[in-house]
């Protein structure tokens, strides 16, 4: 340990290197606005806060601690030491004093979740561990802490639940209906939430080389030799920008199931919010706190997530984005651009002549 270490707060590791600390840090701070329009959007669902309230006092609480306890391995001082170096290292950057358990977990699959009612529990498996160098692990460890801090675990705990209850009340075609439609919701936010995280893990890693690593390494394996950063995002402008509306669909029925997004997008967002002002004013020491959070405004919220959605749609390459804009924007001939944004599917299906403007091709 170098000779930054101290004890303070109950954290007796600090980082292996100079880090800046956030203390007091709120995680308004990094949560990304879509995490919150998306928590919102949940919330307001009809049925969600009778499920919320009654799987809240139904859940095994007990029974998940026990679980992980006598079935895996627990971080501490005298197993998985290094990982509870970065445990510690993590809270104490971002400031939360109480210290989650962690534990690892037999799986081969490279995965990583913060779950949890009363309190958050941290889980990683062999398959991670096994896969990360120790600063792309020290970011993943950041972002499950994110997770904490932000009280994502709640709602987590919530999404795998209902998950594997969708699937055994299958057969119940109402009951399932209305299980997935809260399902599918918590899935929109538990994927925004994720970028919330990864912003978190690069708060306490402070190194955005490392997170891409990770990111690239979870896409594809411990190949880094094989693998180029710059490449690795170009997948995801290609990805955002290429094809027509039919590409577009394909990409939200793509997503649809998903816990995560995809691993290229999530790397572009990360870079892109590591090179913006709001990252360097953290940096700086300029940051939310969490002594101001009830003072906060939900109307302000409100509105700087609408603008980073409008943002986000305006700026998109997105052929379906485009189209709203289009529309958002009162374009004109909106039948002939959706007829070609979808590559000539439209009028492939018989069309006559007279449906056709004389300027398009036969």
């Amino acid at each position: 340990m170098s000779d930054d270490s101290h004890e303070q707060n109950g954290h007796e590791n600090v980082p292996s290197r100079q880090r800046r600390r956030f203390e007091g840090i709120s995680s308004r701070a990094y949560e990304h606005p879509a995490d919150r329009s998306a928590l919102v959007a949940l919330r307001k669902l009809s049925g969600f806060d009778t499920v919320f309230k009654a799987l809240s006092g139904l859940l095994p609480e007990r029974s998940l601690r026990l679980l992980f306890l006598s079935d895996s391995v627990r971080v501490s001082d005298e197993q998985f030491a290094h990982l509870n170096v970065m445990l510690r290292d993590a809270c104490y950057i971002l400031d939360l004093e109480k210290v989650p358990p962690m534990y690892v977990n037999q799986d081969p699959q490279p995965n990583a979740m913060c779950i949890g009612l009363d309190e958050p529990i941290i889980v990683v498996t062999t398959g991670l561990v096994e896969l990360l160098d120790e600063e792309e692990m020290r970011a993943v460890v950041g972002h499950e802490v994110g997770h904490a801090l932000s009280g994502h675990s709640v709602y987590r705990t919530i999404l795998l639940f209902l998950t594997s209850l969708a699937l055994r009340v299958a057969w119940i075609p109402l009951g399932n209906l209305a299980i997935m439609a809260i399902v599918t919701a918590l899935r929109e936010w538990f994927r925004k939430s994720e970028l919330s995280a990864d912003r978190a893990g690069l708060l306490v890693g402070q190194d955005l080389r490392a997170s891409m690593r990770g990111l690239m390494k979870i896409a594809g394996g411990n190949h880094l030799h094989e693998m180029n950063v710059d490449a690795f995002l170009a997948q995801a402008d290609e990805y955002e920008a290429g094809g027509d509306l039919r590409d577009s669909v394909l990409k939200i029925l793509n997503v649809l199931p998903r816990s995560h997004p995809f691993t290229t997008v999530r790397a572009a967002e990360l870079k892109k919010w590591a090179e913006s002002r709001d990252y360097q004013r953290i940096m700086d020491g300029h940051y939310p706190r969490r002594d101001e959070d009830r003072d906060t405004s939900v109307t302000d919220s409100f509105r700087q997530s609408a603008a980073s959605y409008a943002s986000d749609v305006k700026n998109s390459r997105d052929p379906l984005m485009k189209l709203v804009t289009d529309i958002a924007g009162g374009a004109g001939d909106l039948g002939g651009r959706v007829r070609r944004g979808f590559g000539g599917f439209a009028s492939s299906g018989g069309d006559s002549p007279k449906d056709r403007r004389p300027d398009e091709d036969e």
